[in-house]
């Protein structure tokens, strides 16, 4: 296959960046995209010109490194994270736009690369259960219903691409924050701060500048690991229930 990529190149979050055009032949269809990225980078490498910044990991589909638009489309045009698509999703003679997450909330750190660290500082906020130290409980102590475990299980999919927030139209971060706050509120395990969960979590959420919900549903399309839309309906509900009880004391 020879294609023509067309890169956003920008050299750091200060500089202003563009579209760079060019060249790649000799692509299989059975190369994955990050492949075909890493063809284009040795092409580069050789002629002197500097590669490509882009992020990845595991190229597995479970780290959530791969950000990337493809054609304007979070991951491309295949519901899977950008490592796992493949050349064969595209025809000879391609032209295929390349550029990184767009989020106020997600900086450009270089060409493809942006920073996810907002997401972190949410997970800090209240990501966590109550675990005493020592020995580990007995594997069935705490019995969890088969419904609860499998919303969690569901829920707890969520790799933290970012894919819902660069296919958001106003650049919402609910639904990666929605499945966070989910697949431990639903378990007893996570029972101690589910309130505070919710409410530190969403706090944080607003303040990292990420845009507000409207439910437009493209978050959910995007998601490589279907997080399901109704997670946010879910979350919003925790919510109501955790600030109403907040003001009763």
């Amino acid at each position: 296959m020879k294609l023509t990529l067309r890169v956003w190149r920008q050299k750091n979050a200060d500089a202003d960046g563009a579209m760079s055009t060019y060249e790649v032949d000799g692509i299989s269809s059975d190369m994955s995209f990050l492949e075909m990225l890493d063809v284009l980078n040795e092409q580069l490498i050789l002629s002197g010109e500097e590669p490509v910044a882009f992020d990845h990991d595991c190229r597995e589909g479970i780290c959530g490194a791969c950000s990337l638009v493809i054609n304007g489309e979070a991951h491309g045009p295949e519901r899977t994270t950008t490592c796992q698509l493949h050349m064969r999703s595209f025809q000879d003679g391609d032209t295929i736009d390349i550029e990184p997450w767009r989020a106020s909330a997600f900086p450009v750190i270089k060409d493809l690369v942006v920073d996810r660290s907002a997401f972190d500082r949410i997970i800090q906020a209240g990501g966590y259960i109550t675990a005493p130290t020592g020995s580990a409980p007995e594997a069935h102590a705490t019995p969890v219903p088969k419904p609860d475990a499998d919303f969690a299980f569901e829920h707890a999919e969520c790799i933290g691409c970012g894919a819902c927030v660069a296919a958001c139209p106003n650049g919402a971060a609910m639904l990666f924050t929605s499945a966070k706050v989910n697949h431990l509120n639903v378990l007893p395990q996570g029972a101690p701060e589910r309130e505070t969960r919710v409410l530190d979590m969403v706090t944080q959420m607003d303040a990292e500048g990420f845009g507000g919900c409207t439910l437009a549903g493209e978050c959910a399309t995007a998601c490589p690991k279907g997080i399901p839309l109704v997670s946010i309906t879910r979350m919003n509900k925790e919510w109501l229930r955790a600030t109403r009880k907040a003001g009763k004391r």
